[in-house]
């Protein structure tokens, strides 16, 4: 099992491109911004769980005003790891539910969200989960997950989440009503090589738009190992005088597994 969590109060990488590779060809990459166009913290943070070879959790924050608030869900995920991953450690069939049932319950709970009346700031949460072939996401605001397969692209697929800018856990939460607000999912994977891509925002609302959409995003990756597409795309932002920090989170998976195909379809 490897761990690793930061949060960007700590080590805020303004001016600093940073590419990380962990088990299970995981790559982590963070940028601060740049100092000359404003950059002068960096808010967001990360976090990754991986058992080699069985499966991975990441989760990305992208916090505003402080890092208080993504650093309080971090510490509080790490409180709950061994719930969760004995949760991730259950047969196929019975981890995505109750994972997204422990979820809620932890990020509902009245003392969790009491703590955040002491915190400056909201953050945007999103975590992926990968086990066998498929793909599990939970987001929380505006951070981005996508998912690159040829089969996918060809109709112009890669998001798994949409955008929502008016949630958050914090100060001001989508969680502390009645109805708790927030965006979920499972994917299949398709048989071959996926491409599993995660960021903050700073990414996709650089000066320029070099990065609109997943089609450009994963034009970085094309006969390129994920480590150099990620750094690839930070140097890009930094070129283009990004101010907002960036954290990508982005992996490769090889499903030999058969996909679901259309019952009057023969697979290719």
């Amino acid at each position: 099992m490897r761990e690793w969590s930061w949060v960007g109060s700590d080590d805020t990488k303004v001016d600093e491109k940073d590419v990380l590779t962990f088990p299970n060809g995981i790559v982590v990459g963070r940028f601060g911004g740049n100092s000359g166009s404003g950059a002068n913290k960096n808010e967001d943070a990360a976090l990754l769980w991986v058992e080699e070879g069985e499966w991975e959790f990441a989760a990305v924050l992208d916090a505003h005003q402080t890092a208080e608030s993504a650093s309080l869900v971090i510490e509080t995920l790490e409180g709950e790891k061994e719930r969760i991953q004995s949760i991730l450690k259950r047969p196929i069939g019975k981890v995505f539910n109750p994972l997204q049932a422990c979820i809620l319950d932890i990020f509902r709970e009245p003392g969790f969200l009491a703590r955040f009346q002491e915190v400056q700031g909201e953050t945007a949460i999103l975590l992926v989960c990968r086990k066998e072939n498929y793909l599990w996401w939970f987001s929380i605001g505006d951070c981005v997950a996508m998912l690159h397969h040829p089969e996918l692209a060809a109709h112009g697929q890669y998001n798994l989440n949409q955008r929502h800018f008016y949630e958050w856990i914090g100060k001001a939460s989508s969680f502390h009503g009645e109805i708790p607000c927030y965006g979920t999912g499972v994917r299949e994977l398709r048989e071959g090589t996926n491409t599993i891509f995660m960021t903050t925002d700073g990414l996709l609302e650089c000066p320029g738009d070099p990065y609109p959409g997943g089609k450009e995003i994963f034009a970085a990756f094309k006969e390129k190992s994920v480590e150099e597409g990620v750094a690839d795309l930070l140097h890009t932002i930094e070129g283009n005088g990004v101010r907002d920090s960036t954290t990508i989170v982005a992996w490769k998976i090889d499903n030999r597994c058969e996909a679901t195909w259309p019952g009057n379809l023969r697979k290719p």
